[in-house]
């Protein structure tokens, strides 16, 4: 809409300069020579206030702006005073094209060079101050006109950009919580799948019990998945703890859990909700743990929670193992020997999804061998006192000791 308004108030100073030409008494042919150059001068000034529509031309605006010079006093000697209306277009070229150091000079020299030029076809001081205030409006609209042009589409570029940047960190947040979300929610049925179809004959009551948290992990996965969707993910580290302690448990890994955390920010709660359902699936999908250790503690620094396991020993075996799947470092995304650098400089995905989600929080996620052996993943983030206001909307996990959660009898392995 501004360029078009733009060209329009161009044409109709063009149009305005055509009738003095043809009111003046000019033959054929010099009324047609007037019109050529009046459309040359419309395809410069094009050039100047929008240098997109033809970049190759307002590539060399100094030869441009020449040009148009020219044929902008020359003509005088052919049409005299019908001819005053082109300084004004040159006038807001030059504040178009020069650098404001010398785009208002060279506007003050035109001005004076159409008064003199009027002086010269014939016209007195009567008419000096309306013409020199005409071109000076021609040269200002055009220019104010131009520039705003240029500004609306700069702000356009940037609203669609930004909405570009809006779209790819949607995708990325969606992939994000899907693979954080689904990750664990797939494994869990797969391996709780397994473990009904191995007992269906020799434990039929457990394998019945197997189906039935089967059943609610489904329905529960389908739940998050619509809150994916939706954009209101919300996890509970307590939630977790629970549904970690079961997998476990049917896992046949023996788990001790240490829980001492109040009441927690929402934010705060769903990275490390995501961290334990991240770190628990990492477990089981990486390592042949026997023992794993779970702990989420407060001190001066914030909130710490360390998940730990004795599967590094049988790094090449997993509890749970698919055709894709090579076998990797327990607690890990890759294959990659064992380190204690932060875990997104080792991982994959998973790995670099919550450290992300920790960072964005002001913490550090790291993952490497312990001195004893055990793997251990640790994700400290900072909580301020203040932040643990309930009234805050915050969320509070279990206060509980060391909870040693055993194997089940008969569990398989």
């Amino acid at each position: 809409m501004a360029t078009s308004i733009t060209t329009v108030v161009i044409l109709c100073f063009l149009g305005v300069a055509l009738t003095y030409a043809i009111e003046g008494g000019f033959s054929a042919v010099e009324i047609t020579l007037c019109v050529l150059l009046m459309m040359l001068l419309l395809f410069l000034q094009l050039c100047h206030s929008f240098p997109t529509w033809f970049p190759r031309v307002s590539a060399h605006p100094r030869t441009t702006l020449i040009l148009q010079t020219v044929l902008t006093f020359a003509p005088f000697t052919v049409f005299g005073i019908a001819w005053l209306g082109m300084p004004g277009f040159l006038a807001s070229s030059c504040l178009l094209l020069l650098r404001p150091g010398l785009a208002w000079p060279a506007f003050a020299l035109v001005i004076v060079a159409t008064g003199v030029a009027q002086f010269a076809v014939g016209y007195g001081v009567e008419r000096l101050g309306y013409n020199i205030v005409a071109t000076g409006l021609t040269g200002l609209v055009v220019y104010g006109l131009s520039r705003l042009t240029s500004l609306i589409n700069e702000v356009q570029a940037a609203r669609d950009e930004l909405v570009r940047m809006a779209l790819a960190r949607e995708r990325i947040r969606f992939a994000r919580d899907l693979h954080d979300l689904l990750g664990f929610s797939l494994s869990t049925i797969a391996l709780k799948s397994e473990l009904a179809h191995r007992l269906i004959k020799r434990d039929p009551e457990r394998a019945e019990t197997e189906i039935i948290e089967i059943v609610r992990d489904a329905r529960q996965a389908l739940t998050e998945m619509r809150s994916v969707a939706g954009s209101y993910l919300r996890m509970s580290l307590e939630r977790e703890l629970d549904a970690a302690s079961s997998l476990l448990r049917a896992m046949g890994i023996h788990a001790e859990m240490r829980i001492e955390v109040g009441t927690l920010p929402r934010d705060t709660d769903s990275t490390l909700a995501t961290v334990l359902r991240e770190g628990v699936t990492n477990v089981l999908r990486h390592s042949k743990a026997q023992e794993c250790r779970i702990e989420v503690t407060t001190d001066e620094r914030g909130v710490r929670l360390s998940i730990a396991n004795d599967g590094l020993r049988d790094a090449g075996t997993a509890h749970f193992t698919d055709s894709k799947t090579a076998p990797r470092r327990p607690g890990g995304d890759s294959a990659a020997p064992p380190d204690t650098h932060p875990a997104e400089t080792t991982g994959g995905n998973g790995l670099s999804n919550i450290a992300a989600r920790a960072r964005a929080l002001g913490g550090d996620l790291r993952a490497g061998e312990r001195a004893d052996g055990w793997y251990e993943l640790t994700v400290l983030i900072p909580v301020a006192q203040g932040d643990r206001d309930p009234s805050d909307g915050s969320v509070t996990a279990s206060r509980n000791p060391w909870r040693s959660v055993p194997r089940p009898s008969g569990s398989e392995r």
